[in-house]
């Protein structure tokens, strides 16, 4: 008989020990996890992760985003990126409108002209640019500043602009020919480096200008760069600062996770708001002055009244892990109102920029 003739012996069945074993195992290390913590929560844990997150998500940039801006009409949003790109898109579905590539470094800062014709950003290339925001062409480039640019601010008339500098500078210069009106100085460290100025804002009446770095915030005037006052905040470093829209307050998003809230004319602290953990790192009022929503470094928004500094909401959507997101209390470095109120826009380490609803 040909070896080709003779039967196949059966092949051998698979032990189903180890498979049993294994599976022994999980349930044991299931069952004990489930003992040693809160059931209810733990099924939460899981609903959240499995639940569509209430917000739409803008994915298109690969590295932080440092900055957003709405358009004055609420229909277009721009976001500020470490990847060296401005982008703009569609405030409703995030379709993408264009890319700005003008810079040759990290873009640090961003802001809608207040006719929303303009856009002006500012980078680690030292430079602020302004260009058309419909179709971004390159209009002008500001290069009076050297070193990174931190913050960049547009007067209500949308004339001139302010410009904050890790050069140790506030520089305020027209927007269509780039001469420089006003350079505020802070005064050099004992390694003779004057410190940054980190943030910068226009009062909504134009005359004043606000900033904050190491130590207090400043307010000067606009036109002669003499300074007005100082707000006594005397530690840690300040990250952001805003104006009321009637002018009335600042608030002042800071190191050491407070924001403090001054009365601007009797230059009095009103309260500070303790609900962070980490560093402020921006501040915003809502259009109707009722609210702020502030970012910060412990992965959170947080949204409270205005004049009482009551809580009302924290916005978990870039520190929680849920389908599609997995990058758990990465910094939001920047938060905007829609202009009728109703929505944000914050932008975070995680590369990302979501929009969802003012509770």
């Amino acid at each position: 008989m040909s070896i080709l003739d003779k039967k196949l012996s059966p092949a051998p069945r698979r032990s189903r020990r180890r498979s049993i074993i294994i599976v022994g195992v999980l349930l044991i290390v299931i069952l004990v996890f489930f003992a040693l913590t809160d059931i209810r929560s733990d099924i939460g844990v899981v609903v959240h992760f499995l639940t569509p997150p209430n917000h739409f998500t803008y994915h298109r940039h690969s590295q932080y985003v440092s900055a957003v801006a709405w358009s004055p009409d609420g229909k277009r949003i721009a976001s500020a990126s470490g990847d060296g790109t401005v982008q703009v898109w569609n405030a409703v579905d995030g379709s993408h409108v264009y890319t700005y590539l003008g810079h040759s470094g990290d873009v640090l800062t961003l802001a809608w002209s207040p006719n929303g014709k303009y856009i002006a950003s500012g980078g680690v290339d030292t430079t602020v640019q302004i260009w058309n925001a419909a179709t971004g062409a390159h209009i002008f480039t500001y290069h009076g500043h050297s070193d990174a640019v931190f913050s960049v601010a547009w007067s209500p008339d949308g004339s001139r602009i302010a410009s904050a500098s890790n050069d140790g500078t506030v520089q305020v210069w027209n927007v269509t020919t780039g001469h420089t009106f006003v350079t505020y100085k802070s005064a050099s460290t004992a390694k003779g480096t004057p410190p940054p100025w980190n943030a910068v804002a226009w009062s909504p009446d134009g005359k004043r200008v606000a900033i904050g770095g190491n130590g207090n915030v400043l307010v000067w005037d606009a036109t002669t760069g003499a300074n007005v006052t100082s707000y006594g905040y005397d530690s840690g470093i300040v990250h952001a600062v805003a104006w009321s829209p009637d002018g009335q307050y600042i608030a002042v998003g800071s190191s050491d996770s407070l924001v403090q809230v001054w009365n601007v004319a009797t230059q009095k602290s009103i309260y500070n708001y303790h609900g962070h953990s980490a560093d402020v790192l921006a501040v915003a009022w809502s259009p109707d002055g009722k609210r702020i929503a502030s970012a910060s470094s412990d992965g959170t928004v947080q949204i409270w009244d205005a004049t009482t500094g009551a809580h009302a909401y924290v916005y978990r959507g870039h520190a929680d892990f849920y389908f599609g997101h997995f990058t758990s209390n990465a910094a939001v470095n920047g938060v905007a109102w829609s202009p009728d109120g109703k929505r944000v826009a914050s932008g975070s380490n995680d590369t990302t920029v979501q929009v969802w609803q003012a509770m």
